[in-house]
């Protein structure tokens, strides 16, 4: 376990960066459902913190100051009235672009076959159970993701 302060923010990580492979060293920063989400929301530009939170709406500040803290984004504090604050990605951020177009890719390919897979089950099983099935919400949950 590894305790740094990285910009002011207190960074606690479970990783040994002396015998730790290399991945988890990238899954210590970008791991979790959410961060891989702000990054790839911030690749498409800059955003305001309430915009970031309505596109990742489980994201917390916390990841956003751990991104901060390790680089990966930059905040960006508006002297204005009331204050306007705007995160984007850095140029050390922008390193990670083919990790997460690569995860969108394989994401989309996996979200396909399993929508393909369904439809395949539910063309055949009797209609009263492929109906009950749908309004379970197994299908549907996919669908929006």
């Amino acid at each position: 376990i590894e305790q740094t302060t990285h910009f002011g923010a207190n960074v606690t990580r479970e990783y040994n960066w002396k015998t730790g492979c290399a991945v988890e060293a990238t899954l210590s920063v970008i791991g979790g459902r959410w961060k891989p989400i702000l990054i790839c929301r911030l690749l498409d530009g800059h955003k305001r913190f309430g915009e970031l939170c309505r596109l990742a709406p489980n994201a917390t500040q916390r990841m956003i100051t751990l991104l901060e803290a390790d680089g990966i984004i930059s905040r960006h504090v508006f002297p204005e009235v009331p204050p306007r604050v705007e995160y984007e990605i850095t140029d050390y951020g922008r390193t990670l672009a083919p990790i997460i177009k690569s995860m969108q890719k394989w994401g989309k390919t996996f979200k396909e076959q399993q929508l393909a897979g369904e439809e395949a089950c539910d063309n055949n099983v009797p209609a009263q159970k492929s109906r009950s099935k749908k309004i379970a919400g197994s299908g549907a949950a996919r669908a929006s993701m």
